[in-house]
């Protein structure tokens, strides 16, 4: 039997730069196709970081996609899941049919780039509320959290899908040697995955509190991004041979600079933090050609490593939990959204939560 649904509830609404106001909305209707979730704990992405910073989408939104709760109401055509049931949400899921599709470019494929969760107002993820709707083509993307697991781990799938696509792209042999740049919350899951799979990962930041639980997660070496003497320590590290590839998760164009040129003849740069149109750099195109050192990147999530991810993460063998040093509630989603923006020595991954749900 579904639960009493209340007509109006709070939600965290964009209304402009910098502009979160918490107000009463109308509570999303679903139809026959769709469920409607209680959120226990959304993450805060620095992508919705950028688009509440900069403008870049027009108000009002509700943000907020990295998403976990109970659904508490399921259309009469929804198959496979429950009122009752905890799940992970995915607010972007591709058509798996269409050109980009074939080519496994799913963050380019038009169904993709359709956001198919909301709260209210353009669809927008709308994991800054209380309640959010799950459209029926974004039903694949719906996880179920086991009984052991918490919500929190829950939100975390999604980021660490992201993660894993951007691992896929990278061409590595067991016991490469591969740089990640920056050790904050990404920048540790992609140490975690890489050393999972046998790669020697030298880890840099320029804090040192951050260096420290980079080796904690697996990193082989560390070392002060801003170091003067870093280049002269890589090559050695590879006994001059050059990193076999360099990741990238600080939107700092001289760190891509610095990471190619550390890199060896046949390895790859792998962009993920740079994710702002417009930008330019210069690219010795000489080294991209006759070097054959690739620059490339990768965005949001590959729908067909969701089942991978969430092995990793429910069996622990990537323990997200180590990641979350911060939870706010929904009507302090502001303060979270500073925080997440301008880090702190101690803090790490920052997440919404809902009165005792994240548990």
């Amino acid at each position: 039997m579904n639960r009493p649904i209340p007509k109006n509830m709070k939600a965290v609404v964009y209304r402009g730069v910098d502009d979160l106001r918490v107000e009463s909305v109308p509570v999303p209707r679903i139809g026959k196709n769709e469920i409607l979730v209680q959120v226990a704990a959304c993450g805060v992405c620095p992508t919705d970081i950028k688009k509440i910073h900069q403008g870049t989408q027009v108000p009002p939104r509700i943000y907020g996609h990295e998403t976990a709760g109970t659904i508490v109401k399921a259309g009469a055509g929804v198959r496979g899941l429950a009122v009752g049931d905890r799940v992970g949400l995915h607010h972007h899921v591709p058509c798996m049919d269409c050109h980009f599709c074939r080519h496994r470019a799913f963050a380019q494929c038009e169904t993709y780039k359709r956001t198919g969760i909301t709260a209210g107002f353009e669809p927008a993820g709308g994991g800054y509320a209380e309640y959010v709707r799950v459209m029926d083509f974004c039903l694949p993307g719906v996880v179920k959290i086991p009984a052991r697991n918490s919500f929190l781990e829950g939100a975390m799938l999604e980021p660490v899908n992201t993660v894993l696509k951007g691992i896929r792209q990278l061409p590595l042999l067991a016991d490469d040697i591969v740089l990640v740049a920056g050790a904050g919350p990404i920048g540790l899951l992609f140490i975690r995955l890489l050393a999972l799979q046998g790669i020697r990962v030298v880890a840099t930041d320029l804090i040192e509190s951050r260096r420290r639980l980079a080796k904690s997660f697996g990193a082989w070496k560390t070392a002060d991004g801003a170091d003067p003497e870093l280049m002269g320590k890589l090559g050695k590290l590879t006994q001059g041979r050059g990193l076999d590839a360099a990741v990238i998760c600080v939107p700092v164009d001289a760190v891509v600079a610095q990471a190619q040129a550390a890199l060896r003849g046949g390895g790859t740069v792998l962009l993920f933090a740079h994710t702002v149109r417009g930008k330019t750099a210069p690219v010795d195109l000489g080294v991209v050609c006759v070097d054959e050192k690739s620059l490339g990147g990768s965005y949001s999530s590959d729908f067909t490593l969701q089942r991978e991810v969430a092995r990793l993460v429910f069996s622990r063998r990537l323990d997200v939990r180590e990641l979350i040093t911060h939870t706010f509630p929904l009507e302090s989603t502001s303060d979270a959204v500073a925080l997440a923006a301008k880090p702190t020595p101690e803090s790490l991954k920052v997440v919404v939560v809902q009165g005792t749900q994240a548990g």
